[in-house]
């Protein structure tokens, strides 16, 4: 069907290039998973859609593509929160496991080919770490295994910085078993209620960059196609994977193609624990369908910032209703000129704009316009729901009667006479969590279901 060249923005050259990968028949994508410490927020959602949707694109043009996304489940992160929530590390990383699973399915994502686990991997990275020692890249200290940043000297290409530039910006750890500042650590000591596993080196457990340097390996050889994460991967992360893996493995590159989207901010800062702003995507689950989250993660481009706002999420909760118009269940094959766009630099924004103009056709014309622009919503995980689910979906998030709605109205109105603002807007809230918008119009109050 499709023989169009897919372009995509390589951060290792900063410029658009047309992918072209080293084995037509078996192509490879590798993509940062989550540090399972903490309920995956709405930042984390946005790799998750971009990503399955890149994943999508690959397998329209290709006939093999295998797509690892790995789970990181030993690291600082995750000792750290089971000690504050006071539960064991294997409680805490087996409920975060199941609560990511169920956001990507809520959000409509295939499953990756493999999704390998760090704890499984040990044997891996202990095996690379001794590599990376015998030839001369890692030295070890004080039961500390640091790699040796001089001594690869391409470090800085993927970040297009100088090592000097690097070291100034970042928040490097300082440690007496170090030789150099900027060095990282390849494998370090565990304290004795931490996981840990034997090494050549003492009981410890493995660097977080290692791990996905190994797992790659693992499932996808020395070098494959493209690898992606979040933008705030390139430094350190994605550097010193570039530098472990090419030093271990004696190649001249490890992933062809480096893919980084941006973050989501909120009032334009970006969402962060540390900012408080953070949005779980499990508290969306029982208010908004996931076709709705999806199509709010893909509206901008995926190298922008995406901001969030209630007012997005209603624009697009607007959008799939007024799709469902015209549902048709249909997995017609798509013309090169609608999926276009997406093969232009995964560009979602001009894919949903004609998605728009396929809509228009679609409601004027007959069962064939319609069969295609369901189609091309289904290619990008939307409108995969029958309308009766859909409809059953906001009739089921709907959990008030009218003569509550009628009573709240009311209290909320005699609140607002009594100037008591708070109360009234605490009122509309609850309405609101209840799947019920109002809106004072000509002195009079109305409402209806979201």
């Amino acid at each position: 069907m499709m023989n169009k060249d897919i372009l995509l923005t390589n951060n290792l050259s900063n410029k658009k290039e047309k992918f072209i990968p080293i084995d037509k028949n078996n192509v490879g994508m590798y993509v940062c998973g989550p540090t399972v410490y903490d309920d995956p927020h709405i930042g984390n959602a946005r790799p998750l859609v971009i990503f399955d949707i890149l994943f999508k694109i690959l397998k329209s043009k290709f006939s093999s593509v295998t797509y690892v996304r790995n789970i990181t489940d030993v690291d600082d992160k995750i000792i750290k929160s089971s000690n504050e929530k006071k539960i064991s590390i294997s409680d805490l990383t087996n409920t975060v496991i199941k609560s990511f699973s169920e956001d990507c399915d809520y959000l409509n994502c295939e499953n990756p080919t493999h999704q390998p686990k760090a704890t499984d991997h040990i044997d891996l990275m202990i095996e690379m770490i001794s590599e990376l020692i015998k030839k001369g890249f890692a030295y070890n200290n004080n039961e500390h295994v640091y790699f040796e940043v001089k001594k690869f000297e391409d470090y800085g290409q993927l970040s297009n910085k100088k090592l000097d530039e690097l070291i100034a910006g970042s928040r490097i750890q300082i440690s007496d078993n170090k030789k150099n500042s900027e060095d990282f650590v390849l494998w370090k000591p565990s304290l004795e209620n931490e996981p840990s596993w034997n090494s050549p080196w003492g009981r410890g457990r493995p660097g977080w960059h290692l791990e996905c340097s190994a797992m790659s390996k693992k499932f996808l050889g020395n070098e494959f196609d493209i690898h992606g994460g979040g933008i705030d991967l390139i430094f350190p992360h994605h550097e010193n994977e570039i530098a472990q893996s090419r030093c271990a493995n004696e190649t001249k590159f490890f992933a062809n193609f480096w893919i980084h989207n941006a973050f989501i901010t909120m009032s334009n800062e970006k969402m962060a624990k540390s900012q408080g702003n953070i949005l779980k995507i499990k508290d969306f689950r029982n208010k908004v369908s996931g076709q709705v989250l999806r199509l709010a993660l893909i509206s901008a481009h995926y190298k922008q910032p995406l901001d969030w706002s209630d007012k997005l999420l209603e624009d697009c909760q607007n959008t799939i209703d007024k799709w469902y118009n015209v549902y048709f269940s249909s997995n017609k094959k798509l013309d090169y000129e609608i999926i276009q766009p997406l093969y232009d630099d995964i560009n979602t924004p001009g894919y949903i704009a004609n998605l728009h103009k396929l809509y228009d056709k679609a409601i004027k014309g007959n069962d064939k316009d319609k069969q295609i622009f369901n189609s091309a919503c289904n290619f990008i995980g939307l409108l995969q729901e029958t309308k009766e689910e859909w409809l059953n979906y906001k009739k089921g998030k709907v959990d008030i009667s009218e003569t509550e709605i009628a009573n709240k109205i009311e209290l909320r109105n005699k609140a607002r006479a009594d100037k008591n603002y708070k109360e009234a807007d605490d009122i509309r809230d609850y309405l609101l969590d209840k799947g019920v918008l109002i809106e004072d119009k000509d002195g009079k109050t109305i409402w209806k279901f979201k």
